[in-house]
């Protein structure tokens, strides 16, 4: 079937294996769009030619512009640029592959537009959980997953003969390079260790998540919005192989996996083609080449980023937004050299819980409490 998609976050790890599964199955790109890498940009206009591009930054706008010139793509810069591409009418699905808050926005907009979400953007449901489940309902839109963890729930889940049957989820975790670390000995890493991930290849913010495991804290919010799970329902194991990418428990203790080697085109594909199952560019798993699998409680009390996520989604309200707007601006200041790897958790931690009391809030709410929570960072004695 002949499909039309937008790929917001094109140039970046996600963006890039997304135009692979494109190139593969021949999908038209309509759409793509970028923060300011016009180089690879032009060299996808090239190959893709989509109807417009965005790049967020203007002067890289203007640039890509003049390579250009003599295709006829139109170049747009900006959030209005980027909401430009996820309404626009010739594309049916929208891949929202954009790192951090930026994402919420245009998703909200392409819901409204009645695209097809699917979602690599976590902070979109972590920030305005309910304001975009709530928009999906009212215009039914599916909201498909492109995380490694929650499109194995899900793909588990096709199994299932009714939410009731399922007693509980999982969410693995590979537990970064840190893994067996002590808070004394993650004192004084650099960024450069950080960012060493055993396992998957993905940019620098999601690495640095990752190693403070912050990125399966986020990821439990958003399993609770995409799954409607309780808290006490979502379990998180760490599984170094990164082989089994999450499961779901049913009440009769029977447990269904999805398994497949460590390779983000698997999940993003599957979104794309959802419900059914084509070929894809990734290689094949032997499980007997791995020879065994392992896993492991996670070290709550050296990994505290979790328990932030998890104290803010018992919270509620605004406390999400702010637990993700504080992590952002956190892992800028790490990757920077300006804070301590173990300042992240602490920073998260105090400007969650300085978040308002608001439990029916709006867009503009969410972008306040953001704004706020990276201001705390930003003003904080610790850098």
């Amino acid at each position: 079937m002949e499909k039309n998609i937008s790929i917001l976050g094109s140039t970046g790890s996600i963006g890039t294996q997304s135009l692979d599964v494109c190139r593969m199955h021949g999908y038209n790109v309509k759409c793509l769009t970028a923060n300011s890498n016009v180089d690879l940009m032009e060299a996808q206009v090239r190959e893709f030619k989509p109807d417009i591009v965005c790049m967020m930054n203007e002067d890289s706008a203007k640039a890509l512009k003049t390579k250009i010139a003599d295709t006829g793509t139109k170049v747009v810069f900006g959030m209005d640029g980027l909401i430009e591409c996820a309404v626009y009418d010739r594309a049916d699905t929208v891949l929202n592959s954009v790192v951090g808050m930026i994402g919420l926005q245009p998703t909200l907009e392409a819901i409204k537009a009645r695209k097809t979400i699917a979602l690599a953007n976590k902070e979109t449901l972590v920030a305005g959980g309910h304001l975009v489940t709530n928009l999906a309902k009212e215009y039914g839109v599916s909201i498909l997953p492109v995380d490694s963890e929650h499109s194995a729930i899900f793909q588990a889940m096709q199994g299932s003969p009714s939410k009731s049957a399922i007693k509980k989820i999982i969410l693995t975790a590979s537990g970064g390079p840190f893994f067996g670390k002590t808070l004394d000995e993650l004192e004084n890493v650099t960024a450069a260790d950080a960012l060493k991930h055993p396992n998957w290849d993905m940019g620098a913010k999601i690495t640095i998540d990752s190693a403070t495991m912050m990125n399966k804290g986020l990821e439990f919010i958003e399993a609770k919005w995409l799954f409607d799970m309780a808290n006490e329902d979502i379990e998180i194991v760490v599984h170094r192989e990164s082989i089994v990418h999450s499961a779901i428990v049913y009440q009769d203790n029977s447990m269904i996996a999805q398994l497949g080697v460590p390779d983000m085109r698997i999940p993003i594909q599957y979104a794309l083609t959802y419900p059914d199952r084509e070929p894809s560019p990734v290689a094949p798993l032997s499980l007997a080449d791995y020879g065994k699998l392992t896993f492991f409680e996670p070290d709550y009390e050296t990994f505290k980023c979790i328990n932030v996520c998890k104290k803010a989604i018992e919270m509620g309200g605004l406390h999400p937004a702010a637990a993700n707007g504080a992590n952002e601006e956190s892992v800028k200041l790490f990757l920077n050299g300006k804070i301590k790897f173990t300042d992240i958790a602490y920073l998260n931690e105090e400007a969650m819980l300085k978040a308002p009391e608001k439990k029916d809030f709006t867009l503009a709410d969410v972008l306040e409490t953001d704004k706020a929570a990276r201001e705390y960072v930003r003003q904080s004695n610790l850098n």
